[in-house]
Formats: C-alpha cells, sequence, structure tokens
C-alpha cells in the first residue's frame, strides 16, 4: 500500500519541524529562517500542492502538544 500525497506531505512537514527545531537549539539555521520557510524549501515539488500553512501549524500545534504531555 502506497502513501497518499497527503500522509506524504505529513511526514514530511513533521520531519522538517523536527530538522528546524534541532537545528536552531544548535544555533545552525541562518537568521531569520522561520520554521515556515524551512519546511517549505524541504517539500518536493510534486506533492507541493498538499501545502498549506494551516497544515503546518496543525501538524506543529499537534506534534508540541503530543511532546509536552
Amino acid at each position: 500500500m502506497s502513501l497518499t500525497n497527503r500522509e506524504k506531505m505529513i511526514a514530511i512537514i513533521s520531519n522538517g519541524i523536527a530538522v528546524f527545531s534541532l537545528l536552531q537549539e544548535r544555533g545552525e539555521l541562518p537568521k531569520n529562517t522561520t520554521m515556515y520557510d524551512f519546511v517549505l524549501k524541504i517539500v518536493p515539488k510534486d506533492i507541493k500542492s498538499e501545502l498549506s500553512i494551516e497544515l503546518i501549524d496543525e501538524i506543529f500545534h499537534y506534534v508540541t502538544s503530543s511532546h509536552s504531555s
């Protein structure tokens, strides 16, 4: 069973948030790089149509709330 493009996008965003957080913690991000900028740069072009700021926000909220409980 293959992942849908939406499922792939969710995995990419989740991974992007994790990598962004690690790089931010280490001080290894270029200045003024936002999480949104970072995620936008790592999404493959073939599934970019699935991307939205709302989806990034939803995944970020889910990931942060699940780690804090």
